[in-house]
């Protein structure tokens, strides 16, 4: 869809700036001075643009359908900074284990707002949600069964929405589609009405809703407004099997995002109407009360506030083959291109714009020969100790990062208005010693 004079799809940060020198800022500070502080690999996050994207969504929500809560995904990107950023711009919060659930309860994030994901909950994880009142995203009967010794236990209730695949294809890559039939979460259509009817008759459990999420990074719409038709039978079905009408439905999230210029994702707000204009229309058709609806983004929420700074260091040129770059990070900080193909987009700093061109793979610094950052992008020429920037890193870099070659997670730093704040430190060399333990007779 065609960018509109407001709109706050970019390839870049909002605070990203350029000087007269073609030196990159971020919330007011340069490069140069948040890597001299904080070091490289660097994280960067620009706080303006995730409340500006929080603020999106809601806005949207308020203008079409006030009977609304979006729900920030954490797995793209979860800490306490995090969850009070969206606790304060007044979301919901969606966990999918205990430790990111226990992240948002040491936030202090209302736990009425928390939904709890996950296709293999443990006995231990439930209890934690029960006893916190947290909602459940129910996935499958194993998990119900814990939710039921659960309440006996606590003498708690619980609130569940259970989780349909749908059966709606999208244009995503194969791993990150879970709407399909064939995927691990979730019950098949035809199982929903024994679920529902198990779940009713406890009195222990609310039942709010029915939960679908067709996918992720996706550009269309009409997969959508297809998963708000079949949910929105299933409610009618339901209606008349056991004269109790759903009040929630929750759609999931997977708006995507610009990682290339060529990208073009809907707007969010273009996004927003084709749901509920979808629910108001199936509501009808179906002579049903419109539910409240819940929406789930995660990484349309987080990652455009996001960049990676890395330092040049090795460059092997390959006559008539290939020009490697190779930076400090890699696959350690950023899976995603190894896993899922993911590309990227990158800028030298101080030579943003420039007519000196080069076709490079970046490269990452790490013991595999798949650890490539950016394969084949034409960008100005680099040379050892420049700083390389990586854009739209907001969402999974963090979350998926690793120790492998027992590298030191980055740093990653909020900046706006001129000031930065670290929200994860760097990790030392201690750190990674910290779990090891030497049996006695190694001593």
């Amino acid at each position: 869809m065609p960018m509109t004079e407001n709109s706050i799809n970019q390839l870049k940060p909002l605070s990203f700036k350029l000087d007269a020198e073609n030196k990159i800022s971020l919330g007011g500070i340069s490069l140069e001075d948040l890597v001299a502080k904080y070091g490289s690999p660097l994280y960067l996050m620009c706080e303006e643009t995730i409340r500006k994207r929080a603020q999106a969504y809601k806005n949207a929500f308020d203008n079409e359908y006030p009977n609304a809560l979006v729900i920030y995904a954490s797995k793209a990107f979860n800490n306490l900074a995090m969850c009070k950023i969206m606790a304060k711009e007044g979301m919901g919060l969606d966990v999918v284990s205990g430790g990111e659930l226990y992240t948002a309860l040491k936030a202090g994030f209302p736990t009425d707002r928390i939904i709890f994901h996950g296709n293999n909950k443990s006995k231990a994880e439930v209890e934690m949600a029960v006893e916190n009142g947290v909602t459940f995203i129910l996935d499958n009967l194993l998990e119900l069964s814990f939710i039921e010794a659960a309440t006996k236990k606590l003498s708690k209730k619980a609130k569940v929405m259970i989780r349909v695949t749908p059966g709606i294809e999208c244009h995503t890559h194969e791993y990150i589609k879970t709407g399909k039939i064939d995927s691990k979460f979730g019950f098949n259509l035809e199982d929903v009405e024994a679920v529902v009817e198990r779940v009713l008759k406890n009195e222990d459990i609310e039942l709010l809703g029915l939960h679908a999420h067709i996918g992720s990074q996706i550009f269309e719409t009409i997969p959508h407004r297809d998963t708000c038709r079949v949910m929105l039978d299933l409610y009618k079905k339901t209606k008349d099997k056991f004269d109790y009408e759903m009040p929630d439905l929750n759609v999931g999230g997977g708006l995507g995002i610009m990682y290339q210029e060529s990208d073009d994702p809907p707007e969010i707000a273009d996004w927003v109407k084709i749901i509920t204009d979808a629910v108001k229309e199936f509501a009808k058709e179906f002579s049903l009360k419109e539910p409240r609806i819940l929406v789930e983004p995660g990484r349309s929420m987080c990652a455009p506030a996001g960049m990676t700074v890395y330092r040049v260091g090795n460059i092997k040129d390959i006559p008539g083959v290939r020009k490697y770059v190779a930076v400090d990070g890699g696959m350690a900080d950023n899976v995603r291109p190894i896993m899922y193909q993911a590309e990227y987009t990158a800028d030298i700093d101080g030579k943003v714009g420039s007519s000196d061109t080069e076709n490079v793979t970046v490269a990452g610094k790490y013991c595999e020969s798949g650890d490539i950052l950016i394969r084949d992008i034409k960008m100005a020429k680099a040379e050892a100790g420049d700083l390389l920037v990586v854009y739209s890193t907001g969402a999974y870099n963090y979350s998926m990062a690793s120790n492998y070659n027992r590298a030191n997670k980055p740093a990653v730093v909020l900046v706006k208005d001129g000031e930065s704040h670290v929200i994860v430190e760097r990790e030392s060399h201690d750190d990674l010693l910290r779990n090891d333990l030497v049996p006695d007779y190694l001593a």
